[in-house]
């Protein structure tokens, strides 16, 4: 498959990796994807090929932007290093009620920062039904979420939240700072760095967007899950309805809301350049201290959650972080990012200097971004 004319850079001996991220492409005429690799702060690929848009033809070239989906929990994590740095936020042991009184409703006070977000907060999704427009503001749900009973004894389990998650972070910074998670992470992040990347995208970039193609099949109930746990499965990942996930992504409006875990955009070279600079100094900026990620990446939840709704591989998370596990084993078990729905795969690695992403528009499983960080472990020995 040959790349798109935006791709310019594969350095000397990468050439393995170029190989294997074209071999991600299965119809270059309806799907496309970008590769960005980062070391020692600087670029050493950036390349994308296939098409952006199927329906207007547009390739998919090193300037789209891919919704990256949880890959924007990775990118909050990195806003809250940022805050804990230099004491805006306290520490990840603090209780979460010192920034975030409401949230100690029905024995939640528990948790403390950390615990909340290694996604052991207890509230994966709101018990009410919500109106899904509503929901789209992530503050209205944080307060819905702060009220409600939790699901299990906090912080005795976890379970992945997987919108709730940005709610929660994003309420955090947001009685930190008095501003949007999203504001603050274009200005001390994004900007900072060049890094082509949003939590709620202007709308004169709407065009630029890839529009996603799904064509997979949902997978068909387990009858071995109790009602209970597929009950909260399904809310856990849909209850804002399919706008923000499989059914109408590309619908413009929805990436120009600021949800902190679901709705950030990005070109796979703004994505691993941010990681690049949590590890080393990338276009003059450094956005974590070495102690910062250490707290950020150690494991604090990990192996079988509370609702169980298939076999292993389970993932493995830090305070926000996703961290090796059978899941994504990513580069080695000194990398940290987070993975995204559909197959987004966003990484750094600290004894390798490195950042990593991998972003498609093609649905599908994370296979695809893990046989690229394989290709590149051989390649870097």
């Amino acid at each position: 498959m040959s790349l798109s004319q935006s791709s310019t850079l594969v350095e000397t001996g990468f050439g393995p990796v170029a190989d294997a991220f074209a071999k991600t492409i299965s119809d270059n005429t309806s799907t496309g994807a970008s590769l960005s690799i980062w070391i020692d702060g600087a670029p050493v690929v950036e390349i994308a090929a296939g098409t952006a848009n199927r329906k207007t033809r547009q390739p998919f070239g090193l300037d789209t932007l891919a919704t990256v989906y949880s890959c924007t929990k990775g990118l909050a994590t990195i806003v809250v290093g940022r805050l804990l740095q230099d004491g805006r936020l306290p520490s990840l042991d603090t209780p979460i009620t010192a920034v975030w009184p409401e949230f100690g409703a029905h024995g939640k006070g528990a948790a403390t920062i950390g615990d909340a977000l290694a996604h052991r907060a207890g509230v994966p999704a709101p018990r009410a039904e919500v109106d899904p427009v509503a929901a789209l503001d992530e503050l209205w749900v944080a307060d819905l979420l702060a009220a409600q009973e939790p699901l299990w004894d906090v912080p005795k389990h976890h379970n992945y939240h997987a919108i709730t998650h940005g709610s929660i972070t994003g309420k955090l910074v947001h009685n930190a700072t008095g501003q949007s998670l999203g504001t603050v992470f274009r200005r001390e992040i994004a900007e900072p760095l060049g890094a082509d990347t949003w939590i709620g995208l202007p709308e004169e970039e709407d065009g630029r967007v890839a529009w996603i193609v799904d064509e997979t099949t949902p997978p068909a109930p387990d009858p071995e899950v109790d009602r209970d746990t597929a009950y909260w499965a399904e809310r856990i990942g849909g209850f804002l309805g399919p706008l923000p996930l499989r059914g109408a992504v590309d619908v413009p409006p929805f990436h120009r809301y600021e949800l902190s875990g679901v709705s950030g955009t990005s070109t796979a070279s703004g994505l691993a350049r941010i990681y690049s600079a949590t590890v080393v100094d990338t276009n003059g900026v450094r956005l974590l201290e070495p102690g910062t990620v250490e707290a950020l990446r150690a494991e604090r939840s990990s192996g079988v959650p509370y609702f169980v709704t298939g076999p292993a591989p389970y993932q493995s998370f830090g305070a926000g972080f996703m961290i090796q596990s059978d899941w994504d084993p990513y580069l080695s078990a000194r990398s940290f990012g987070h993975d995204g729905a559909g197959g987004q795969v966003a990484f750094a690695d600290i004894d390798a200097k490195l950042g990593f992403a991998y972003v498609t528009n093609e649905w599908g499983d994370w296979q695809r971004g893990i046989a690229v960080t394989r290709a590149l472990a051989d390649v870097l020995g």
